[in-house]
């Protein structure tokens, strides 16, 4: 009995990284053409998991919600945050937003 349940918990797990990793892959592949459309650069080329929780989708079903951050530039020489919210593995939003630089509001790297 105990062997079925450490399948089924690696089943899960396994199952968790790879719905994590695809949530990543398409968040990653939502950002580069949103940045390049604004005439921004895409930094480190990669996104960060911000937060994850359950969610539901239009038709009621439960997803995980993702929210992943990334750091993106207009000049080359600042850094500015910007975020992609994720239900599953479709992207449900990209916030450009212009913010101030991380010096101007306090923050030291």
């Amino acid at each position: 009995m105990i062997e079925l349940a450490v399948i089924a918990l690696l089943a899960a797990a396994g199952w968790f990284l790879w719905d994590s990793l695809q949530a990543r892959e398409a968040a990653n592949a939502a950002i580069r053409p949103a940045c390049r459309a604004e005439g921004l650069l895409f930094l480190d080329d990669t996104v960060a998991l911000d937060r994850l929780r359950p969610g539901r989708d239009e038709e009621g079903r439960l997803r995980l919600a993702r929210v992943y951050r990334f750091d993106y530039s207009d000049t080359g020489h600042d850094r500015r945050r910007g975020s992609v919210r994720m239900l599953g593995a479709r992207v449900v939003s990209v916030d450009l937003h212009a913010r101030a630089p991380a010096e101007e509001i306090g923050v030291r790297h």
